[in-house]
C-alpha cells in the first residue's frame, strides 16, 4: 500500500533530490529515475522504501519494495515519521522566507534553492559520527570513511538486487577496541571518539531526550562540548542536523566561511566578528541560513 505526505507549500522535491544527489560515495541511500530509495531498522523490520514527488501536487509518496513492506501499522507508521524528520517537514519556512528576502546573503539563496528543507540525520549516533568523521578533512574523504564505518560495522539486506546498508548501531560500536577499527583506516583519536560517544549513548547516559530535556540551546550545546572529541563545531552541526535547533550556528564551519567569501565577492574568508554582523537578524534561523548557504558549495 502506497502511502501519500502533505509537504507544506514552501517544499521542492526537486531541490531536495539535487541536494541528496550531490553526495558523493553516499552509501546509506540511492537515487534511481528521479527517486530516493533507503532502508531503516524499526524494531524486528527493516523496511525499504521509495520517495518519490513532483513538484505542485502538495505531496510525496512513499512506496515500500518487494517483500519489506512492514507487518504492524507501528512500523508503517515509524517510516513515516522518520521521512517527516529527514525532510524536515514540519517546519513552517514562511518566516525565513520572509526574513532572506531582505537579507544581502539570504536573498540569492533561497532564490537559488527555493523549497530546499534541512536534510537532517534523525538518528543521534549517526549524527555524531558523521560530524566526528567530518572533523577537519574535505567531504570526498568523510564520506569514504562513513562508507567503510558502515560496510565493516553496519548491517544490510538485499531487495530487488540491491544492497541498503543500515548505519551501525551505538551497541554495536560500544563493543569494540580501537584495534578493532581499524578497517575504516581513521586516526586512532576519531576511533577513540567514536567509541565513547556510542558506549554513552548504549549506557543510557546521552540521548535525544535528555539533550531536549536541557531547557535551552546553550545548555544542550554545553552538554555536548563536554564529551571527549565534540567541540562547538561538532555541537552545532548535531543540534542542527539531528535535533533541529533552529538557532544552532555553527559559526567556525570553513564551508559557511567559503560560501559568505564567494556570495560577497571578497578576497579573504570573513572574519568571526564580520559573520556575526551579517547574521544578526537571522535569530532562530541560524541553522537554516547555514543550510542555504552550504548549498552554494555542496
Amino acid at each position: 500500500m502506497d502511502n501519500h505526505i502533505l509537504v507544506p507549500e514552501e517544499f521542492s522535491f526537486a531541490q531536495n533530490l539535487k541536494y541528496f544527489s550531490n553526495a558523493p560515495n553516499e552509501c546509506l541511500y540511492h537515487i534511481k529515475d528521479q527517486r530516493i530509495y533507503k532502508a531503516i531498522a524499526v524494531g524486528e523490520e527493516t523496511p525499504v522504501f521509495e520517495i518519490s514527488g513532483e513538484d505542485g501536487i502538495g505531496m510525496i509518496l512513499i512506496r515500500f519494495l518487494g517483500d519489506t513492506c512492514p507487518s504492524l501499522e507501528s512500523t508503517r507508521a515509524a517510516v513515516i515519521s522518520y521521512v517527516r524528520d529527514w525532510l524536515d517537514l514540519d517546519t513552517d519556512l514562511a518566516p525565513f522566507y520572509e526574513l532572506a528576502g531582505t537579507d544581502v546573503l539570504l536573498q540569492r539563496a533561497v532564490e537559488s534553492f527555493y523549497g530546499l528543507r534541512n536534510v537532517g540525520i534523525p538518528d543521534l549516533f549517526e549524527a555524531i559520527s558523521w560530524g566526528i568523521i567530518g572533523q577537519q578533512i574535505n567531504l570526498a574523504f568523510a564520506y569514504t570513511l562513513k562508507r567503510r564505518l558502515v560496510e565493516n560495522f553496519g548491517r544490510h539486506v538485499v531487495c530487488e538486487g540491491e544492497d541498503y546498508w543500515i548505519f551501525p548501531t551505538a551497541e554495536d560500536i560500544a563493543r569494540l577496541s580501537v584495534q578493532d577499527l581499524e578497517p575504516v583506516r581513521m586516526t586512532v583519536k576519531k576511533c577513540e571518539y567514536l567509541i565513547g560517544v556510542a558506549r554513552l549513548i548504549a549506557e543510557g547516559k546521552l540521548s535525544k531526550e535528555l539533550l531536549l530535556q536541557a531547557g535551552d540551546f546553550k545548555k544542550a550545546e554545553r552538554m555536548l562540548v563536554a564529551i571527549r572529541g565534540i567541540g562547538p563545531w561538532t555541537a552545532n552541526y548535531v543540534l542542527m542536523r539531528c535535533l533541529r535547533i533552529p538557532s544552532a550556528f555553527p559559526i567556525d564551519d570553513v564551508g559557511l566561511h567559503n560560501s559568505i567569501k564567494f556570495l560577497l565577492g571578497m578576497d579573504n574568508k570573513p572574519t568571526k566578528e564580520e559573520i556575526l554582523q551579517l547574521s544578526a537578524t537571522w535569530t532562530n534561523w541560524e541553522s537554516y541560513a547555514t543550510f542555504y548557504l552550504w548549498r552554494f558549495l555542496y
